[in-house]
């Protein structure tokens, strides 16, 4: 399995953008009626906003009740080592628990699957240690959502059109919005669109990009690179549940309030199952080692 401290490590940080990425897709669809409407707002933009709360609504409504499910991940990234790893995942209220399956194509050998198994041991005999991971992870996510829940005030929306069952909504700096925050600087260069799954009114589909250099303190305190972007895609999983199946961060550059940003991850989320809520630790593993 490689080095262990290694891999943690490397999961550590690319949980970090990726809980950032995530918390921007909430961002981006907080309710919109408190924003401050410095620039005219089209009827275009203000039917948008009308739209986003919708599906905001649906999205609060849902993240109250979140089933869990096992799933196969197909993923190559930093945590991977730049290795496209199959892994079987399967939720729980203490955490995600993974185990790996294959390696760039090809399936374990026997010692590899040994050291897998032995990690999935070493987690049931300190549940503990797992689950205080598992709650920085969250903690990260929660962090992330603070400090971006008020940043629809940074964006302007336009260049809504329906197409086959979903509205596309376009968004991009607005030029009246001061950051006060190193983080918000970074984000509020974002241009992007997202897609809203009309019948469901649940977000399908988000992605940003940054069009040019951000650089904070002469770049001693940050330098995010043109080009850097993000998407994350989440399909109908019964009703109204929706999971992501797809997610590609590719973030090229350094940010001291990022631990670290030179993150690339492509992974593709498949074969859903709904498992018990309340499935504990040794049943998740008996469902990953199946």
């Amino acid at each position: 399995m490689g080095n262990r401290a290694t891999r943690q490590q490397s999961f550590k940080a690319a949980v970090g953008w990726t809980a950032a990425c995530t918390a921007l897709c909430v961002a981006l669809a907080v309710p919109l009626s408190g924003v401050r409407a410095a620039t005219a707002v089209s009827p275009e933009s203000d039917a948008a906003r009308r739209t986003i709360n919708i599906m905001l609504a649906n999205e609060q409504a849902a993240s109250q009740h979140k089933e869990h499910c096992a799933y196969m991940s197909l993923e190559r990234s930093d945590r991977t080592g730049g290795h496209l790893w199959l892994e079987k995942v399967v939720e729980t209220n203490a955490g995600k628990l993974r185990m790996l399956r294959a390696e760039d194509g090809q399936p374990l050998s026997p010692d590899r699957i040994a050291a897998e198994r032995g990690r999935l041991a070493a987690i049931l005999a300190d549940p503990a240690s797992f689950q205080k991971k598992s709650q920085t992870v969250k903690d990260d996510e929660a962090h992330a959502r603070q400090l971006l829940a008020h940043l629809p005030d940074a964006f302007v929306f336009d260049g809504v059109r329906n197409e086959g069952g979903y509205e596309h909504i376009d968004f991009k700096p607005n030029p009246d919005y001061s950051p006060s925050s190193m983080e918000e600087r970074v984000i509020h260069n974002m241009t992007g669109s997202m897609v809203i799954d009309t019948r469901m009114m649940r977000l399908h589909q988000i992605e940003g990009r940054l069009p040019k250099d951000v650089s904070i303190g002469f770049g001693l305190l940050a330098t995010i690179r043109a080009g850097s972007n993000f998407s994350t895609t989440r399909d109908r999983f019964g009703e109204p549940d929706f999971k992501t199946t797809l997610l590609d961060t590719d973030i090229n550059g350094k940010a001291l309030f990022f631990k670290s940003i030179a993150k690339k991850e492509h992974a593709e989320h498949s074969d859903f199952v709904r498992v018990p809520d309340n499935l504990s630790l040794a049943q998740a593993v008996a469902i990953a080692e199946q």
